[in-house]
């Protein structure tokens, strides 16, 4: 049994345990979330990545999977971790890097890609077919979007079957919030009828039957559903159980599966738990966690300032919004505003796009020049606690060191501190 399919095994017997997702491509995120799996004596932790960041022509973020799966594997083999912990899923897998191109040609791109994450080793599999190609009609009916996740589900049996090792899982649904949070405010936000996520569940069964996929069908695990969880640039929408609370009961008869919850970053920890007890045990989290980074960046600039000589500074904050407005490729579809409020949208919104430009290479000259200047005179505590305080409380407690790598990397493990709270019960 795959240790997914034991932990909602569990789940489904009355455990309240769940799982944090972690989809981030950045090196000190990953980083932090293999040191705190460490700490936490974590059976497994679970990395993801979209068909956006990670796909066979690159992604945005230059990597294929079998270079996503090298990159992750040496993060770990530096600090010890054992990769037979670690557990990879790929995101959104599907053809929505290639809509612009008619709905064959996307989905011949989509299966590839789907192949290709199973033969690096990805054993988690979430099949979104939902978006439309050029020339479909919008919205794509249901119908379309499970015959499209039953094609790219045959490609991944196709390539297990070819490559050997454990079985992937699968997670299916439609119900998937835009990625990296929602681009206007957030008016309302309705949770995910009983019935729509029995029904989306019930055609993907069916449909997988009549292709033969009856074995597949075990391995699905869960299905992606709205609990009334989302974010915008600078709201959180929270969870409410009574909301969800019919929702929640719907799934608790279907055998095996859980719910999927995504854009759960910035809910309390007690949201998280709730969100866990309530049968969506599997917690997606991204630019919550780059934008911990964020914080921690700025936090260590401002350090610089108030410590390092102006001539040798190394501005990292101000290099890397001058590189986004140089470059406004990854958030001029996002950021409609101007004036101020696009400075306080570059630097602080929570959609976190300033995520795609850290490997920009001005901006990973000034942060490296950050970090050696912090390293060469390292700041006294006061100011570490003035800009970073939960980084501080692990320095004290022994769980990081004065490096400012390290500081970085423990205000990220604030942040999972309260997904382990909301995933393991205690």
């Amino acid at each position: 049994m795959h240790v997914l399919q034991d932990l909602i095994a569990r789940h489904k017997q009355g455990t309240a345990c769940g799982v944090t997702s972690i989809c981030s491509a950045h090196p000190i995120v990953i980083e932090a979330a293999l040191r705190h799996a460490q700490r936490r004596d974590l059976p497994f932790v679970l990395f993801e990545a979209t068909c956006n960041q990670v796909n066979q022509d690159g992604g945005y973020t230059g990597m294929t999977p079998a270079d996503f799966v090298e990159f992750v594997h040496g993060i770990a083999a530096k600090i010890g971790f054992d990769p037979a912990r670690i557990v990879l899923g790929g995101d959104h897998l599907g053809p929505n890097p290639w809509t612009s191109l008619a709905p064959e040609e996307a989905m011949a791109k989509a299966e590839v890609m789907v192949a290709a994450y199973v033969a690096a080793g990805f054993r988690k599999i979430h099949l979104d077919c939902s978006m439309a190609c050029a020339g479909d009609p919008e919205p794509l009916p249901e119908a379309e979007i499970v015959r499209r996740a039953v094609r790219l589900c045959r490609a991944s049996e196709g390539a297990w079957r070819e490559a050997g090792g454990e079985a992937p899982v699968y997670v299916i649904g439609t119900e998937v919030p835009v990625p990296g949070g929602a681009t206007e405010s957030i008016d309302g936000l309705a949770v995910t009828t009983p019935d729509a996520a029995l029904a989306t569940i019930e055609a993907h069964r069916l449909a997988f039957a009549d292709a033969g996929l009856d074995e597949a069908w075990q391995r699905v695990i869960a299905s992606v559903v709205q609990p009334g969880v989302e974010f915008d640039h600078h709201q959180v929408v929270d969870y409410v159980p009574e909301k969800a609370g019919a929702l929640s009961e719907a799934i608790a008869d279907v055998p095996g599966m859980v719910f999927e919850a995504h854009s759960t970053d910035y809910q309390r920890r007690e949201a998280l738990a709730a969100l866990v007890r309530d049968h969506f045990a599997i917690l997606k989290v991204g630019p919550g966690l780059t934008f911990a980074l964020r914080e921690a960046l700025w936090a260590l600039d401002a350090i610089e300032r108030e410590w390092v000589a102006p001539e040798s500074r190394a501005g990292l904050r101000a290099t890397a919004i001058r590189r986004m407005r140089e470059q406004p490729k990854y958030w001029q579809r996002y950021y409609h505003s101007d004036g101020r409020q696009l400075g306080i949208d570059l630097d602080f919104s929570l959609s976190d796009r300033i995520r795609y430009y850290w490997p920009d290479p001005q901006i990973e000259a000034a942060c490296a020049k950050l970090f050696a200047n912090l390293r060469a005179d390292p700041p006294p505590i006061s100011l570490i606690s003035q800009y970073l305080p939960h980084a501080l409380k692990a320095l004290r407690d022994g769980v990081a060191d004065h490096d400012p790598h390290s500081l970085a990397a423990a205000h990220v493990a604030a942040v999972l501190d309260d997904y382990h709270f909301a995933c393991i019960p205690s």
